[in-house]
């Protein structure tokens, strides 16, 4: 230890990820550029429900003549682009392209409806959106034609004077015919010429790492969703030191189930695997654990990533232990806490013993903390590792003050991965980032002597049960351990007497059936008597949002609704 540092500073919850491996001062179309280059002929995007299979020269051949395309609009470095779709082909091929063209890319989430599209569109001032007229059950050209009925007025393309949304000019359809008033996406593609083309490779040295090049809208539960602005440099190291942890090398192939227009998908997923020169796989546009389990055995993929919600999905498919999984490595769980028992069956019925943890946040671009290959086991399970390369954290009680190890608090994060900003609004920036560039996480941590981090829970989840701060996170993690159950989530219910009672919300394992009183059994003499759940419903599914979080403010609701009802 030397001489400088004393005994209570190393107990304090600070640590700063010291790395040989310098930072990337490079934007994405450099880092992307240099990947087709070295590995040309490797396999790039891989999508069979499309009928696409392409290397990397052939990628890098789409990219550049989108990128052109979309310069040939009069779009200009610094405009945003919108991209509201599931999982294709094209929306890897607009990410890569956006960012040479210098434009922002504006992540929408498919689940929005048409006040939160209205919202996020002005709230960027986009120029451009680009959509697939329907999914699923959602058609979204009808939704911006009701949005914007001037696009069926006869508005010319590009011409677009809609009162709505004055910003945008352009709506370009990810389909064979477009909407009126709009443009193909093979027209974007058609309307590259050498000029546009010549345009595209002027910018490459004129665009800086520091420049902002994607937003997303973060989650809020409550009040409008807030625009997060990453720069290159934010989510090109984030993606590449993602990737190191996991070990990922051009000879993976990584099954990308998560949603593109989430970090999970396009920062841990396809910008990591063009970082590292891997092959991106999409089984599906929408999650379907069927087609996931399908195509990862059929593509040999060796990494695969999701939220715990996916991963329970993926076990529970007909005929999931007649697959020859033996190929896949590692991957990613985040997104929400992974329980224990979750994790041992991944590594042993999914063979991926190497499998990460990840933890961060939208704003961080997204991960500040990751589990790494050669943690033990006992890590990867009870922790979400230790801070990343040239990352900073540290843990505060209620005053600010750093807490000692193992003393929990709230997580900050600080270093190249915390965002610009939040897009037009310096209010709520001024609040999330302070005067020393901290963000602050919302989430209960503490951090060992090794400087691993455990995530007790969110500060929102907390629960307050007659003076006592219970937090969900430990009851979930003992019920887990119930041989019946499949998936639990314990929320706080509004009680008279004790503020809150502890609700457990259970999803029994298929061909189980267990009552209320013997899960009160299990608990008795084994978790605090306060800890033990009042209330117990049985469910078939839970509320969750587009990404495969469950939403707990709804279930809250329910069970205030039904309280309510109950008592008159």
């Amino acid at each position: 230890m030397p001489a400088s540092v004393t005994p209570q500073e190393t107990r304090a919850s600070y640590a700063h990820g010291a790395s040989a491996t310098p930072l990337m001062g490079l934007t994405i179309g450099a880092v992307f550029e240099r990947t087709v280059s070295t590995f040309s002929d490797n396999d790039a995007l891989v999508v069979p429900y499309q009928g696409v299979r392409w290397n990397y020269a052939e990628l890098g051949h789409h990219v550049d003549e989108a990128a052109a395309g979309l310069v040939s609009l009069g779009l200009e470095p610094g405009d945003r682009i919108g991209i509201w779709a599931p999982n294709m082909a094209e929306w890897v091929v607009l990410q890569f392209a956006s960012a040479k063209a210098g434009l922002i890319l504006v992540n929408i989430n498919p689940a929005y409806r048409l006040s939160e599209l209205e919202y996020a569109l002005n709230q960027v001032e986009a120029k451009a959106l680009v959509l697939l007229p329907r999914f699923k059950s959602s058609n979204y050209a009808e939704m911006l034609t009701e949005l914007m009925p001037e696009l069926s007025e006869g508005s010319p393309p590009g011409q677009l004077k809609a009162k709505r949304v004055p910003s945008l000019k352009w709506v370009i359809t990810l389909a064979d015919q477009a909407l009126h008033g709009a443009i193909t996406y093979k027209d974007v593609l058609a309307r590259a010429d050498d000029r546009t083309r010549q345009t595209v490779r002027e910018l490459a040295e004129v665009l800086q790492f520091d420049d902002p090049i994607n937003i997303q809208f973060t989650s809020g539960t409550t009040g409008k969703p807030k625009a997060a602005t990453l720069t290159h440099h934010n989510i090109v190291n984030n993606a590449y030191f993602t990737g190191v942890q996991m070990r990922l090398t051009h000879r993976d192939r990584m099954c990308i189930p998560v949603p593109m227009y989430h970090c999970f998908g396009m920062v841990l997923g396809t910008l990591c695997c063009v970082a590292h020169g891997a092959t991106m796989v999409f089984a599906s546009a929408g999650f379907d654990a069927e087609a996931a389990m399908a195509v990862t055995e059929a593509e040999r993929c060796t990494v695969f990533h999701g939220v715990p919600t996916m991963f329970i999905a993926a076990l529970d498919t007909p005929g999931f232990a007649d697959r020859d999984l033996s190929h896949l490595r590692t991957g990613i769980i985040a997104g929400a806490p992974c329980p224990v028992e979750l994790m041992k069956r991944i590594m042993d019925e999914m063979h991926m013993t190497e499998i990460t943890i990840a933890y961060g946040m939208t704003e961080t671009g997204p991960v500040s903390t990751q589990t790494s290959v050669d943690d033990p086991v006992y890590r990867r399970v009870e922790t979400v590792g230790r801070v990343l390369p040239h990352t900073e954290i540290k843990i505060v009680d209620t005053e600010g003050r750093i807490t000692p190890r193992g003393v929990a608090g709230e997580l900050l994060t600080r270093g190249y991965c915390v965002m610009l900003r939040y897009w037009n609004d310096p209010e709520k920036t001024a609040t999330a980032i302070d005067e020393a560039r901290w963000i602050a996480s919302g989430d209960i941590a503490m951090m060992d002597d090794e400087g691993y981090v455990q995530i007790v829970g969110r500060i929102k989840d907390m629960l307050i049960r007659g003076g006592e701060n219970i937090f969900p996170r430990e009851i979930e993690d003992f019920l887990y351990t119930h041989p019946a159950i499949e998936q639990v989530e314990v929320i706080g219910a509004p009680d008279e007497k004790y503020g809150e009672e502890v609700c457990a919300w259970i999803k029994l394992r298929e061909g189980h059936s267990v009552t209320e009183e013997a899960i009160r059994d299990f608990c008795r003499g084994k978790i605090a008597h306060f800890k033990i759940p009042r209330y117990i419903r049985f469910v078939d599914e839970f509320p969750l949002t587009a990404t495969g979080k469950v939403q707990k403010f709804v279930m809250r609701e329910i069970m205030a609704r039904e309280l309510k009802k109950k008592a008159h």
